[in-house]
């Protein structure tokens, strides 16, 4: 099943190993934002933002990531929803 256009992670991970599998999904399936809540979530984000970058040879990776490790979820839900880029979208939770 494809993912949803914005995606909000749960930190911290259960396993690590399905992380890089799971950027690559939202690259190659056009998800325009992965929006990560919880402990940990900033460490996490810059994370993901390397396995974007990769050996930074391809300028098309792009994924919008944000960060939130101490706001209240229904708050990052709401930012989430209003995401200029695809505005009342659904919003899709991931734990890995």
């Amino acid at each position: 099943m494809p993912l949803a256009r914005k995606i909000l992670l749960h930190s911290p991970l259960s396993d690590e190993a399905l992380l890089t599998g799971f950027v690559e999904q939202c690259l190659a399936e056009g998800v325009s934002l992965l929006a990560i809540v919880g402990p940990g979530a900033d460490d996490l984000e810059e994370r993901v933002d390397w396995i974007v970058v990769g050996d930074g040879s391809d300028p098309k990776r792009f994924l919008c990531t944000t960060s939130h490790p101490d706001e209240p979820l229904d708050d990052v839900l709401n930012l989430a929803k209003a995401w200029e880029a695809d505005p009342g979208d659904n919003v899709e939770q991931v734990f890995l």
